[in-house]
């Protein structure tokens, strides 16, 4: 049993020393993170800026751009894209081949996302699940493919901002398809990417207090929503259950959310310099604590929970 013990131990020292091997002469290399305006994104590029990266940060707006370019070193330089125009992503990805020129890309970071209306799906319409699907799976692999040959020239890493929402479905709406489809396109990518030394690490955050996540305007879409409903739909539901329905959420938000968003920003940093990188990083007490554990257990199980 002592044996056994020291084995375990030792293998568990082995395991912390490994993962805190890191790449070295990373100065100067070029990385590239998508939705800088707000939360994880805009945190990122003022860290990895600061670290010595060079920085190219994509904003959704100009007011975004302004607000991160003012408090980062001139070495960072900030882009327009919305991640659905194709034809912006083409041209984007066409600047930073000119800026990286034969050195390449260390870094993608896929981060940019939306939520989109979180309700019943009897409540929704094919616009409702559209825009989530196509900023956060489509608009990413658009991303990616054109980014994808400047990364492989620097055999650098691709970090790919997900959610526990890709793991287990815990509400209604287009928010939680475009996170499965997307853990199924990183799990693709990074297979297919082993043979060029690229290596591709998808995060999973839980519950995180930004402006994606926000309670009162997650609440506000579905007040909305519920306003425009048939007269029939709203009887099956019953005039208490939006009520109910808030108080719930309300009462989980408080119990999950986590205020400090910086574990997120160091998972992607460890994707991108650390020697070995993991495939996924579950991050956040209740996704680590309670919804990872859920998505492993049986259907009855997470059923009777949700």
């Amino acid at each position: 049993y002592i044996l056994l013990f020291l084995g375990i131990i030792s293998l568990w020292w082995h395991w912390r020393a490994r993962d805190r091997k890191q790449v070295t002469n990373l100065t100067g290399k070029y990385i590239f993170i998508t939705g800088c305006d707000t939360g994880f994104g805009n945190m990122a590029a003022k860290i990895f800026d600061k670290k010595g990266f060079r920085v190219f940060a994509s904003c959704l707006t100009e007011t975004g751009a302004k607000e991160l370019k003012a408090v980062t070193s001139k070495q960072l330089q900030t882009v327009l894209l919305d991640v659905r125009d194709s034809d912006r992503v083409k041209k984007v990805a066409a600047w930073v081949k000119a800026e990286v020129q034969s050195e390449g890309l260390w870094g993608l970071v896929n981060n940019a996302g939306i939520m989109g209306p979180i309700a019943p799906t009897d409540w929704l319409d094919i616009e409702h699940f559209r825009e989530p699907i196509e900023v956060n799976l489509i608009g990413l692999i658009n991303v990616t493919i054109n980014m994808l040959p400047l990364v492989k020239k620097a055999k650098g890493r691709i970090v790919n901002v997900s959610s526990v929402g890709g793991r287990l479905a815990f509400s209604s709406g287009g928010y939680f398809p475009s996170k499965f489809g997307l853990e199924g396109f990183n799990d693709s990518l990074r297979r297919d990417m082993k043979a060029f030394g690229v290596k591709v690490c998808c995060i999973q955050p839980g519950l995180f207090k930004t402006p994606l996540s926000n309670p009162a305007k997650i609440m506000k879409e579905k007040e909305v929503i519920w306003s425009k409903l048939p007269s029939d739909i709203k009887m099956q539901y019953g005039k208490e259950y939006f009520q109910k329905d808030a108080a719930k959420k309300q009462k989980l938000s408080k119990i999950c959310l986590n205020e400090d968003i910086s574990p997120v920003v160091q998972c992607m940093e460890h994707a991108l310099t650390g020697l070995h990188p993991h495939a996924h990083y579950i991050v956040g007490q209740d996704a680590k604590l309670f919804w990872n554990p859920l998505s492993r257990m049986p259907a009855v199980i997470q059923d009777f929970l949700l």
